[in-house]
């Protein structure tokens, strides 16, 4: 049995430990334990600690049985705040370790490695070992009845309208009017409420409800991106707001965060047409193509929140490394503005524009280790035209001048200790953020993007892909001298590794129409049933059946800060149904959504975005066929149409060229579709009945509505 710990949260045990902690000074380790021959970043971080640390693993628990111990399990991961704190007080005190090691058999777990030892021994905790010893398998069989997804009876998929309404009605009630976010505080970015309200506006253009979804998520999005989530000067967004403002932040970056913002703003710019959410998109995708990525093309996981803030601090900080004092901002832009009001410089106007004060902006309330005292996190407070009007400025000249002042605090920034970077590399984020730069790629237009997409893809195909077992690998890391690794034993993927790299495929192919990437993709997903599908309950399990060391095979039951792999997979086999024929894929979404449709119906707002899959599933996808030469300007210009509209129930393929060999084979029915007048040609399909052919732009745009 083990007593567990995620760091974050504060259990008995520890605090009852944590009082005869000392902090050790700086200098040469005097430990080191077992963590030292791992390659994760969060395990090498402990590798010196006094606490006799094993990685999760057989040697471990032959120890525990062996000497009739506990195991303390001890789950966190590189880029955490809050496990900083807890080594701090707790696992860098030789006290502390002499009594971890005397009771129990230590373990440390990266959870972005393993999520699946995370979610399953998070499931129940409990600390008296007479109780757990005494009662364990009564325990596993309540945690088995408890954390069970099964379809009840002859349950079906429950109905779209039904489940949409009231999911938008919970939204709404919880919605902040005032700042956006569905929250009072802290406030997390939460993409999956946004997507869900895209769709619902979609399907409900013409009415209140829809009008009023829009408006949640584009007012959503702008506070976010004018709040101090938004690193200003180092692009990006951190982790979420602790205040209801969006203002100051956790302050660590997550690639999965920036991967579906990037998606969500390219969804934002569709709809809305406004430059100001493009804007944001290139933002973001600087920021990772800058500090995120590998030399060999996969992305990196996180950037921490704690830094030193100086080159002789012995002590980080979190935010040390994007805030800034009044006194810095004035020394770095000194410079008077030529034409704004007498005496102006550039401070003043960056200043006022970003909510910067003398003494700091940082309510102590939020700042209770002082961490923040008279410093500032930069936060757009003013709209522009006020900004400008308050100098004497035009608008433009005003845009001009914050851009210089970003770029000098920018240079100043660079110079200071750089947080650490976690550069573990997982595939179920670069999928994530595959999908982010290939959407983005799509909706700008911007065919750099597109590549970067498919380096990143042809990355994992390299790297986290075993040809010879046709699997998926769950993570590799950056190695000396700019290489990629893998641990002794690779890990194997798990579900949310299929899901998002099947989905980050399949955007992939529509904008870059290789089909390659279509034919991965529906292997890729031929293995995730075989692997993952639970036959007698269905829907999907989270882990393979393979891991002894697992005592429960779950499945994700709400999306978060990631969307739950099953409200994904809903999509992704409908989507690969369109592409290859297989109606069978067809009837497995129905039975995800008839496992969870309890759920779905009664509490619809913990899983939006299988919500939003249970629309797509009633509504049929479209197939957006384009007959016509992918090199030609009609074609272009009938695919830019099909980029530049946001239509959530479709997918688009061409039939033409010389690569299309692998489309005619999985679906026959498109060797009748032909070009009309030697012009490029599209057909909207459903079930594979194709509608009149179309060669007018304006047409296809009008076929393309849901």
């Amino acid at each position: 049995m083990l007593a567990s710990l995620r760091c974050g949260r504060r259990y008995t045990f520890l605090t009852g430990i944590a009082a005869i902690s000392t902090v050790g000074t700086p200098g040469p380790p005097r430990h080191t334990n077992r963590l030292i021959n791992e390659k994760s970043p969060y395990l090498l971080q402990h590798a010196h600690n006094p606490v006799d640390w094993y990685p999760w693993g057989q040697e471990a628990f032959d120890k525990a049985k062996t000497e009739n111990k506990l195991i303390f399990l001890s789950v966190g991961y590189s880029t955490c705040h809050w496990c900083h704190v807890m080594e701090e007080e707790s696992f860098k005190s030789k006290e502390i370790g002499d009594i971890m090691n005397e009771h129990f058999v230590c373990i440390k777990v990266d959870r972005e490695e393993r999520p699946d030892v995370d979610k399953v021994y998070m499931t129940f905790w409990k600390e008296n070992k007479d109780a757990l010893l005494g009662s364990s398998q009564r325990i596993l069989e309540a945690l088995r009845h408890t954390s069970e997804i099964r379809v009840q009876g002859q349950a079906s998929p429950p109905p779209a309208k039904e489940v949409m309404d009231t999911c938008f009605q919970q939204l709404s009630r919880s919605y902040d009017e005032e700042y956006g976010g569905f929250s009072k505080c802290p406030k997390f970015p939460s993409p999956v409420n946004l997507n869900f309200l895209f769709t619902y506006w979609a399907l409900h253009q013409t009415t209140p409800e829809g009008a009023r979804a829009l408006q949640m998520a584009l007012h959503t999005l702008k506070m976010m991106a004018l709040g101090g989530i938004h690193d200003h000067i180092g692009q990006g967004f951190h982790r979420y707001s602790i205040d209801q403002h969006w203002h100051v932040p956790h302050f660590e970056k997550m690639l999965y965060d920036q991967g579906q913002l990037a998606a969500i703003y390219s969804k934002a710019f569709q709809i809305s047409g406004d430059e100001f959410f493009a804007d944001v998109v290139r933002d973001i995708l600087l920021y990772v193509s800058r500090d995120l990525s590998d030399q060999a093309g996969g992305f990196y996981s996180a950037q921490d929140a704690d830094s030193y803030p100086t080159a002789t601090s012995r002590e980080k900080r979190e935010g040390a490394f994007c805030v800034w004092a009044a006194k810095e901002l004035r020394a770095l832009l000194p410079d008077p503005v030529e034409g704004a009001t007498e005496g102006t410089t550039l401070a003043d106007v960056f200043m006022h524009h970003y909510g910067v004060k003398e003494a700091g902006n940082v309510d102590p309330a939020r700042d209770p280790y002082q961490e923040l005292k008279g410093k500032n996190v930069l936060i757009v407070r003013c709209a522009p035209e006020l900004t400008a009007a308050k100098f004497g400025l035009e608008p433009g000249r005003l845009s001009t001048l914050l851009q210089e002042c970003q770029q000098r605090l920018s240079s100043a920034r660079a110079q200071r200790p750089q947080p650490h970077l976690d550069t573990k590399m997982l595939a179920a984020w670069n999928g994530l953020m595959i999908s982010g730069f290939a959407q983005a790629g799509a909706a700008l237009s911007e065919q750099g993007y597109v590549s970067r997409a498919a380096q990143a893809a042809a990355f994992l195909r390299t790297h986290l892909f075993d040809p010879d077992s046709g699997k998926l690998l769950r993570s590799c890391y950056q190695g000396t001298h700019n290489s990629v690794e893998q641990g002794a034993v690779p890990i194997q993927g798990f579900l949310e590794d299929y899901v998002f790299v099947i989905q980050a495929l399949f955007d992939l192919y529509e904008v870059s129409l290789e089909q390659g990437w279509l034919e991965w993709a529906l292997h890729l997903q031929h293995m995730q049933d075989k692997l993952f599908w639970d036959p007698k309950g269905f829907a999907y399990f989270s882990t393979e059946a393979s891991d002894p060391s697992l005592l429960l095979r779950l499945k994700d039951d709400q999306d978060g800060a990631e969307p739950a792999p099953n409200s994904v997979a809903v999509t992704n086999l409908l989507r690969a149904a369109c592409y290859s024929g297989h109606m069978d894929w067809v009837e497995k979404a129905g039975k995800i959504l008839a496992a969870f449709s309890e759920r779905l119906q009664k509490i619809p707002i913990i899983l939006p975005e299988m919500v939003r899959a249970t629309a797509v599933f009633h509504h049929t996808l479209k197939q957006v066929v384009i007959c016509g030469d992918p090199q030609g300007e009609d074609t272009k210009e009938m695919l830019h149409c099909v980029h530049s509209v946001f239509s959530p129930n479709k997918v688009l393929m061409v039939a033409d060229g010389d690569n299309a060999g692998f489309l005619y084979r999985q679906l026959p029915f498109l060797a009748s579709l032909e070009r009309k007048d030697g012009k490029a040609t599209a057909y909207v399909c459903s079930n594979f009945t194709c509608s009149l052919p179309v060669t007018s732009v304006q047409e296809l745009r009008g076929m393309l509505s849901p």
